[in-house]
């Protein structure tokens, strides 16, 4: 029983990093609050199921979910840089939009897969991946992907994205279109929460309206969870360190839910996370300086 558990909460974990993975590059590289991502998490899933349903393959619909996400980050990316409209309210524009499309694509509040072929099911009959096909193929995915990203920022165009974030008057006075950065980093950060919203469907083996809510803020907690305990020294430790978050909030809350507490008060739980994460470099700091005086007290 434990380790169906374990291996349940280590399956959405790494599914869930994909989407922490484009939380990252919006909220860390580009200093960008993008809260669109609850509606292209839930219009990944929807694209996805609704594909497979009508008898798309499996991979081939979870491709047209990145596709579909990337398209949502643009969306967004243009009403930001094109129309000079704020980094909060044109997320919050695109996600509200995104809950009519996502009905639209889906043409009902749910759509279930029971019965119907997915990545799982498919990459499961390959040899000795019967129990672990799921855990496999969700590892190999965030692997390959933290990888890409890690080399992606590594290249010139990489390098002009994370100045952009840093001091975006100084690379533009360069010659680097920095709207142009903008809406590149929110496609790909965008296209990223969908194709998590797409793994996720097809474990859980459904698609609902309201599945997105509240991702914005379990990325974030992921994020910051991982940089409080990993660190941040270097882009592939940040990297590391998102994916471990990742896992490590769903962690968090598969143990929040076997102690007894109700599903219902997950919202509640999600925001606690978020300000023990967000207050607790703060502690160590008084810790610390509290610590040295008393040693400097006790040396005098």
């Amino acid at each position: 029983m434990f380790a169906q558990i374990a291996r349940g909460t280590l399956e959405q974990g790494l599914m869930y990093a994909i989407m922490v993975l484009g939380v990252y590059l919006t909220f860390r590289i580009l200093d960008y609050a993008d809260l669109s991502v609850d509606g292209s998490f839930t219009l990944g899933a929807a694209t996805t199921t609704s594909l497979i349903v009508g008898g798309t393959d499996p991979w081939l619909a979870t491709g047209l979910a990145f596709i579909a996400g990337t398209l949502a980050g643009l969306f967004t990316g243009i009403l930001h840089t094109k129309f000079k409209i704020t980094p909060l309210l044109s997320g919050i524009l695109t996600m509200t939009a995104l809950y009519s499309v996502n009905l639209r694509v889906m043409g009902r509040a749910n759509i279930s897969l029971l019965g119907s072929e997915t990545i799982f099911s498919k990459f499961s009959r390959l040899p000795f991946m019967n129990q672990y096909g799921a855990l496999v193929l969700s590892l190999i995915t965030v692997v390959c992907l933290g990888g890409i990203i890690y080399f992606f920022l590594q290249t010139e165009l990489g390098l002009a994205l994370r100045a952009t974030g840093d001091n975006e008057l100084m690379i533009r006075s360069l010659g680097v279109n920095t709207d142009l950065m903008k809406i590149l980093g929110l496609s790909i950060s965008n296209g990223l929460v969908a194709f998590a919203g797409s793994y996720v469907a097809q474990k859980l083996q459904f698609a609902d309206a309201s599945m997105g809510i509240g991702m914005i803020i379990a990325g974030l907690a992921s994020v910051i969870i991982g940089e409080v305990l990993i660190g941040t020294s270097s882009i592939g430790r940040t990297i590391v360190a998102v994916i471990c978050g990742g896992i490590i909030y769903r962690v968090i809350i598969a143990v929040v839910l076997q102690l007894g507490l109700e599903a219902t008060d997950l919202k509640l739980i999600t925001a606690f996370i978020v300000i023990t994460a967000l207050v607790s470099p703060n502690i160590r700091k008084t810790i610390a300086s509290w610590s040295q005086g008393v040693r400097g007290k006790e040396g005098q």
